[in-house]
């Protein structure tokens, strides 16, 4: 009975066993699979099958959900038209920066806060959680501000990489899962490499991080796709000589034919899509790691 209920879920073993339980339970698995599915999906599906329409299709009434033409040009006029080189060097530069102060800055905080036990570190580290709940939008205007006018130094980073990359540097759910495996990590290895001789800095460098690998890769992954996806505050603090891929291609479609920015935005989609596929059993390990401790 003990173990009955332990495994309990909301349809029981028993219904399951039924061939009319196993059967519904199928059928309705099955439907809110290819549900949620096709919601994910289809906007990929509308972006990809637009950049291959002509210009008739893509703006008639009703629209066609299959294009009758295959204009794959579309996409060799959208790299040249668009300075697609230009926008997509530009964010991975903003995107390597901003990883390496992510790697540098957040893994020391979330080190000391879990191991070192600095004075006030729990209040620190609650206040760095509290800006987790609040919306981006409502922090663009005072960012922006501080952007413009640096405080005590008085510098304006508008236009500059730095506006990117200090903002991407408090990013408190780094922090946060960072600490939560740190937390995990035994003390007694931490025991052991002071008795060896190791200070602080020593012991995170060489025990810690090797076996921290797993949730680095998350916070790598992280970083760079923040940077590539993100829209407004790009938009706020660089021009175009200096924009993203995302801020670029929404000032530059003024003029562009509808079926052009589409493939534009099915190149700009490709490296995070595939970045994912092939990394997604890192971000799954590392979001796991440390969530049970022996």
């Amino acid at each position: 009975m003990a173990t009955q209920t332990q495994t309990r879920t909301l349809i029981s073993s028993m219904q399951l066993a039924r061939p009319r339980g196993k059967l519904a339970y199928r059928v309705t698995l099955t439907v809110f699979i290819l549900g949620f599915a096709l919601v994910f999906l289809f906007p990929l599906y509308w972006m990809v099958t637009n950049g291959i329409k002509s210009t008739g299709e893509v703006i008639q009434s009703p629209p066609s959900f299959w294009p009758h033409s295959f204009n794959f040009s579309n996409f060799t006029a959208a790299w040249s038209d668009l300075d697609l080189g230009h926008l997509m060097t530009n964010t991975l530069y903003y995107a390597v920066g901003a990883l390496a102060f992510q790697l540098v800055f957040d893994v020391s905080a979330a080190y000391a806060l879990s191991k070192l036990r600095p004075v006030l570190g729990n209040i620190v580290l609650f206040a760095m959680l509290t800006t987790l709940m609040i919306p981006a939008t409502v922090l663009a205007v005072p960012a922006f501000l501080i952007a413009l006018d640096m405080p005590l130094l008085h510098i304006n980073l508008t236009n500059s990489p730095w506006a990117i990359w200090l903002p991407s540097v408090a990013n408190g759910f780094s922090i946060f899962l960072l600490k939560r495996f740190f937390d995990a990590v035994p003390e007694e290895l931490i025991q052991a490499a002071a008795i060896d001789g190791a200070g602080p800095l020593r012991t995170m460098w060489s025990v810690v991080l090797p076996i921290a690998r797993p949730v680095l890769g998350v916070i790598s992954i992280f970083a760079v796709v923040n940077v590539w996806k993100d829209f407004l505050w790009p938009l706020l603090v660089l021009d175009q000589a200096h924009a993203t891929v995302n801020t670029g291609l929404i000032q530059l479609q003024s003029g562009t034919p509808p079926e052009i920015t589409y493939a534009a935005l099915v190149i700009a989609s490709l490296p995070t899509i595939i970045f994912f596929l092939i990394f997604q059993r890192n971000i799954l390990a590392g979001l796991g790691a440390g969530a049970i401790k022996d």
